[in-house]
């Protein structure tokens, strides 16, 4: 909960100062139109990959566990709802998380998350 508070306030602290430092350096409505193409990009690169771990949640049942499809899954709706906030630090996480290159970096990570969340009992899943 610590960690979430100090996110709370560190990172908009700093997507502001480089908001502010992108619009001293490139001008104020190049910086809005960069934040505004982030978005719409950001958007269409949510709806291609979304909707390709979809079909592979829908497939990979026939095949085997579907945990790999569900952690693209859930890593392109962080990435989706990261890139709706305006700012270029939350920008840089959002398309991390949505292309499949970069995303394959954050797996390991989530599951040893998930492990360790489930060996000390503070996760459960069902089947």
């Amino acid at each position: 909960m610590k960690w979430l508070f100090l996110l709370i306030i560190i990172v908009p602290a700093l997507e502001i100062a480089l908001l502010i430092t992108a619009g001293n350096w490139i001008g104020v409505i190049p910086t809005v139109l960069l934040i505004i193409l982030t978005g719409i990009l950001g958007a269409y690169l949510a709806k291609t990959q979304g909707m390709q771990a979809l079909r592979k949640i829908q497939t990979q049942p026939f095949t085997g566990p579907p945990g790999d499809a569900i952690i693209d899954g859930l890593c392109i709706l962080v990435g989706g709802v990261v890139l709706l906030t305006p700012g270029f630090i939350t920008d840089a996480i959002g398309f991390l998380l949505l292309v499949p290159a970069t995303r394959k970096m954050f797996k390991p990570l989530i599951y040893k998350w998930i492990k360790r969340k489930m060996s000390n009992g503070s996760m459960i899943i069902h089947r």
